[in-house]
């Protein structure tokens, strides 16, 4: 069986022998599970990020799910991660609807905890990560309208790509087809929402080229909550002798996000649209500049692979919080505006051993070094005195000067081995090292919070896939998981005191993992996973108020829950997909309001999403019929969440539908889309996402009601 493969770094026909395992399991075993014991034909998804080489997804002893092709970017905006990842169980994306935060991306409850950005999951697009070597990564600078594919990996084997817990979020640019394609897509819709892009993408001899540039604006759902975004990405690879150079890079101009802070149980029933009276006085609101670039080299030497990355960028951000004027002027308060400027880049060096003339092993072994410098500076969100400012919402008096640093250093080595066509063994190991270093550089209040912290933990992990059948593979898996708290959660401590908050400690989690994959019918594809994950200091939110968040060590925590997924035809053009995940996390130590037994908030208790489309021969972008249509319905389901550590605060769950649908055209080498969504259909009023801790009780943060887009797309080929 011959699979096109295309990858963050090459493209290449590469041959996957099928397995052909004996056939040892009795016809009792397969009713059980409810499956023909018989082969059916199916196209199986191809898969770098558990293993880092291509391989069909149904053949590895994980939990991994994809979202390829037109699930990214039919009849959606293409601007936020949330749009695409509710096809993947285990997942949860809540849009805060607030650009100045970013969205709350979770994988089995990990990463809830963030107050902005994403924590405690890896973000990497194209082979260079999105991810700082703290562990703190941003979504925003991701690139939907021009990603080919995402790959969402869960479980014990993520703890291979270092500092995080939750699990991997690789994002894979597609290549540039052939003939090349010049497109313009402009989408317009509810709050004054528009996006305009721009790709041009194809390739010449050995060039392989691809750039996409996006504009995106909004009025906002909210009051004060408005924001512009600018961001590109670009591509370039080039195929050599024996190897292929990509250059990559990405920019991100976000000058205006306002921030409507979160709403109170009254506020939220009275009018969810508006913004709280703090964020108009401060005028909260965040600016966001990043710039990324990054170069692989991928050389064969036999049957060898050696990869070679190098990536660098700058990140500056200026948030105003809604911090009182009056606490501003105590002597140990940093301000009531954060800014910085960062400085980020990193080496990566691995080598692949796989031998031509044998499939039953292959070994992987690298190295990564990275490293972040901080230039973070605090003022005075007013101007005046405190009792009788003259201006608020404004940059004042310095209250906070200091250098941060961090220093990661990641070497591992994973392989595999199939000892027989009916088993294959998975093992991996990998050595972190992560160096924190602050200096403090503003002694005006008499004193200095300069500090240093070194981490270091050693991660294992080991996995077994039985081919029962050939269309039924069960799995297990076991390992451990190491996580250090970030800057940003080391930048206030409890009380206002000075300096870094380097009480925290390191969480590190045990997990152990079972499942099944299996083609029940002809082109059906069913996933099913148990899980448990016991963490120890597992990293949770101290308090929240005004825009900043402080963090402390919440005890020992425990994750159980069920991950089931199937897509499937229906026929006469009719397609499945379900996604639903079950998740109990919780405290397992009293530590303040925390009971044991108490659920982690912001962690919903299940989620589920279902997704009935009609594509009656609809042609990919390259086929010559002349016409298209589709249409979807969308439902998505939610369960309530707990907002606070005492669960005394529910966010109600909420149901809700969107439909979408779409037209193509093509005449000659002109090709023509229409699309139209609509989001909310029954105009539910919901929490789309909570603020854990918020100290005000502000922790409601609305989701739109019904909204609408709609746009075209004009395609020339060259």
């Amino acid at each position: 069986m011959v699979f096109n493969i295309i990858g963050p770094h090459q493209e290449a026909d590469i041959l996957i022998p099928p397995h052909k395992p004996r056939r040892i399991c009795p016809a009792l075993l397969c009713l059980a599970l409810g499956i023909s014991c018989h082969a059916q034909a199916t196209t199986e998804t191809v898969l770098v990020t558990a293993t880092r080489s291509a391989q069909q997804g149904f053949e590895l002893p994980v939990a991994i799910g994809a979202v390829s092709g037109p699930d990214i970017t039919d009849g959606q905006w293409g601007v936020n991660l949330s749009e695409a990842l509710w096809r993947v169980p285990g997942a949860v994306a809540l849009n805060r609807q607030n650009y100045a935060q970013d969205i709350q991306v979770s994988l089995r409850g990990f990463g809830a905890r963030a107050a902005f950005g994403v924590r405690g999951v890896r973000l990497i697009q194209d082979g260079i990560p999105l991810t700082m070597p703290d562990g703190q990564g941003q979504a925003a600078s991701i690139d939907l309208l021009s990603a080919a594919r995402i790959e969402v990996l869960r479980g014990p084997f993520s703890a291979l790509y270092g500092n995080h817990s939750g699990g991997v979020i690789q994002v894979f640019s597609e290549d540039g087809p052939e003939p090349g394609l010049a497109l313009l897509r402009h989408a317009g819709g509810s709050d004054g929402t528009r996006d305009t892009s721009l790709k041009l993408a194809g390739r010449q001899g050995a060039v392989n080229y691809l750039l996409n540039a996006s504009s995106f604006a909004t009025d906002g759902a909210r009051d004060h909550s408005a924001a512009r975004r600018d961001s590109a990405n670009a591509r370039l690879r080039i195929t050599l002798e024996g190897g292929t150079l990509t250059l990559l890079g990405n920019w991100l101009d976000q000058p205006m996000s306002q921030d409507p802070l979160g709403l109170s149980r009254a506020q939220f029933e009275e009018n969810p649209r508006q913004a709280d009276a703090s964020a108009l006085t401060y005028d909260t609101r965040k600016t966001i500049r990043q710039m990324q670039g990054g170069a692989v080299w991928e050389q064969r030497l036999g049957g060898d692979v050696l990869r070679l990355s190098a990536y660098s960028g700058t990140r500056g951000v200026t948030q105003y919080q809604s911090i009182p004027a009056a606490t501003q002027t105590s002597p140990l308060h940093p301000g009531g505006v954060a800014d910085f400027d960062r400085r980020f880049e990193g080496l990566g060096l691995r080598w692949t051993r796989s031998p031509r003339d044998s499939g039953d092993w292959e070994l992987v072994a690298g190295i990564d070094a990275d490293r972040m410098i901080d230039d973070r500076k605090g003022y005075r969100n007013f101007l005046g005195g405190p009792l009788a400012p003259t201006a608020l919402g404004v940059i004042g008096a310095l209250r906070r000067d200091e250098d941060n640093r961090v220093r990661s250093i990641n070497a591992y080595l994973q392989g595999q081995w199939t000892p027989r066509e009916d088993w294959t063994l998975h093992a991996g190991l990998r050595h972190t090292r992560v160096a924190f270093a602050s200096r403090d550089r503003y002694l005006a209040d008499g004193n200095d919070g300069s500090g240093a912290a070194d981490y270091s933990d050693t991660s294992p992990v080991a996995g077994l896939l039985w081919r029962l059948t050939p269309d039924v593979h069960l799995y297990a898996n076991l390992g451990y998981g190491f996580e250090t708290p970030t800057f940003t959660e080391m930048s206030y401590r409890a009380g206002n005191l000075p300096g870094l908050n380097f009480d925290l400690k390191p969480s590190t989690s045990r997990s152990v993992e079972a499942g099944v994959k299996a083609r029940p019918w002809r082109d059906a594809v069913l996933d099913a996973a148990l899980f448990r994950v016991d963490s120890d200091d597992e990293i949770v939110v101290d308090g929240s108020a005004g825009g900043r968040t402080t963090y402390r060590n919440g005890g020992r925590t425990l994750r159980q829950g069920l991950e089931l997924s199937l897509t499937t035809p229906l026929g006469r053009g009719l397609d499945l997909t379900t996604a639903c995940s079950l998740l109990r996390a919780e405290y397992r130590d009293a530590i303040g309001a925390v009971a044991p037994g108490n659920r982690l908030p912001a962690v919903p208790a299940h989620a589920c999403h279902g997704e009935l489309a009609w594509r009656p021969g609809w042609p990919e972008w390259e086929s010559q019929a002349a016409t298209g249509f589709s249409t979807a319905l969308e439902i998505h389901h939610l369960s309530g969440m707990y907002a606070d550590d005492a669960n005394t605060t529910l966010a109600p769950a909420y149901t809700v539908t969107a439909l979408r649908a779409g037209w193509r055209q093509r005449l000659g080498s002109w090709e023509l889309q229409e699309f139209l969504r609509v989001d909310n259909l029954t105009d539910r009023r919901y929490v789309g996402s909570v603020i854990v801790n918020e100290r005000n009780g502000r922790y409601y943060e609305p989701a739109p009601g019904r909204a609408w887009m709609a746009g075209v797309a004009v395609g020339y080929r060259f």
